[in-house]
């Protein structure tokens, strides 16, 4: 009864074996095949003499002993050797000499040995849990993963994916205005994945910058099929988020597929990060006018931009100041983390003399945006400021043609002479 009860034992613990996840066939032969004959070593000093044949499909195994046949009278090891006499009931046709093979049954090894081999087993499978778990997540380092919230503490929350494998999500990798309850799902970026003696944490984060991009990625097929490139992203989880992007099709508006139709795309993105503000700008390579683009909504005046020490002083209308640096703050400082400048903002004073003059970007409609840009380049952002300096200069500086320059000096001059005429009458 004992045997028996101890063979179902083995069975049930191959069973147990061919239910787990992730473990390929081969693999699982061969931890089996080393775990018999870990526990064979054990218990006979080797077990180079034992053919150990494991039919996981079945949840079974066989055994099979390997011995030489010698005399009766000159038996000395009867785990190497068989007498003659035991030999023929194996095989009647045996002789001294010769090597004879019979079957084994586990169960006849006792109690301690199938205890043994359980604990073996149970020892290598947790090792290979570990394994294959690391292996895994390290492979899935930067992407979004779904989990469900099994567990809530005060510093961390605990969450199961799929295959009930823990994973970890700390309080200052959550964004501050979440709030989870246990059944819950979330989204997140493996960060990365910790493994101290050999037991493997992985660590999610929903405050990651690269959370934000891959967030874009989903939403935006043209960031996914590489028509349009995220170039920077300077964020303030759950606060306010800053994206640059470009466009390697000049038939696609990066800024204008990023957001969507109405805001469909960019909306979903922002639900996701708890109504997460975020503003898409047009990258450049051009440091000033990246700076200004990401300032905004601010219109600055004038920019002077030493790119050794990577400064910036932006110079701005009173009005405009506040826009610039934003509630908090949080407008400037994220310009900053964009650019990787340091953005120091001052108030213009001549533009407070000067009421009449106007922004470049009003004469849109005019003048070419590429103009634009170019006398932006040179730190002309207001027609007035264009005005007062020398025609060859402009062309120079701004490399435009003379032409291009007088049509804009003409487009410029009119419109203040309109604004005369009118005061005058």
């Amino acid at each position: 009864m004992a045997k028996k009860e101890e063979t179902i034992s083995m069975i049930d613990t191959l069973a147990e074996f061919k239910e787990l996840k992730n473990i390929d066939k081969d693999t699982m032969i061969s931890v089996l095949e080393d775990s018999f004959r870990n526990v064979i070593a054990k218990m006979f000093g080797t077990d180079e003499n034992y053919d150990v044949i494991i039919n996981p499909e079945k949840g079974d195994f066989e055994i099979w002993r390997n011995r030489t046949v010698v005399a009766d009278d000159e038996l000395e090891d009867p785990n190497l050797q068989l007498t003659l006499t035991e030999a023929r009931k194996i095989d009647a046709d045996c002789e001294v000499g010769e090597e004879v093979t019979d079957e084994v049954h586990f169960a006849d090894f006792g109690r301690r040995a199938i205890l043994n081999l359980r604990q073996t087993l149970a020892s290598k499978i947790l090792e290979l849990q570990k394994d294959n778990l690391y292996a895994k997540y390290k492979d899935k380092i930067g992407n979004i993963i779904v989990a469900d919230v099994y567990q809530v503490w005060k510093k961390e929350i605990l969450l199961l994916d799929d295959e009930g494998n823990e994973l970890l999500l700390p309080k200052s990798e959550q964004i501050p205005t979440d709030f989870y309850r246990k059944g819950e799902t979330v989204r997140a970026i493996v960060q990365r994945v910790d493994n101290y003696n050999n037991n493997p944490k992985i660590i999610l984060s929903r405050t990651d910058k690269l959370f934000l991009q891959r967030l874009f990625e989903l939403e935006v097929p043209e960031i996914n099929d590489g028509l349009i490139t995220i170039k920077a992203i300077a964020r303030i989880p759950g606060e306010r988020a800053k994206v640059a992007v470009e466009s390697y099709d000049d038939r696609i508006d990066p800024v204008g597929a990023c957001v969507g139709m109405k805001g469909a795309r960019i909306h979903g993105i922002v639900r996701e990060l708890r109504n997460e503000n975020i503003d898409v700008i047009n990258y450049t390579s051009n440091v000033a006018l990246f700076i200004q683009r990401a300032l905004s909504p601010a219109k600055i005046s004038s920019i002077r931009v030493n790119e050794e020490e990577r400064k910036a002083e932006v110079y701005l209308r009173p009005e405009e100041v506040s826009l610039a640096i934003g509630k908090g703050g949080l407008n400037i400082k994220l310009a900053c983390m964009l650019t990787e400048y340091a953005i120091d903002v001052f108030r213009d004073v001549e533009g407070v003399v000067d009421e009449e003059d106007i922004y470049l970007d009003e004469f849109a409609d005019e003048i070419d945006e590429w103009v634009i840009d170019a006398l932006k380049n040179i730190g002309c952002y207001t027609a007035k400021s264009v005005l007062a300096m020398d025609r060859d200069e402009i062309a120079e500086r701004a490399d435009l043609e003379e032409q291009t320059v007088d049509n804009v000096l003409a487009i410029l001059a009119a419109e203040f002479e309109e604004e005369g005429g009118e005061t005058q009458e």
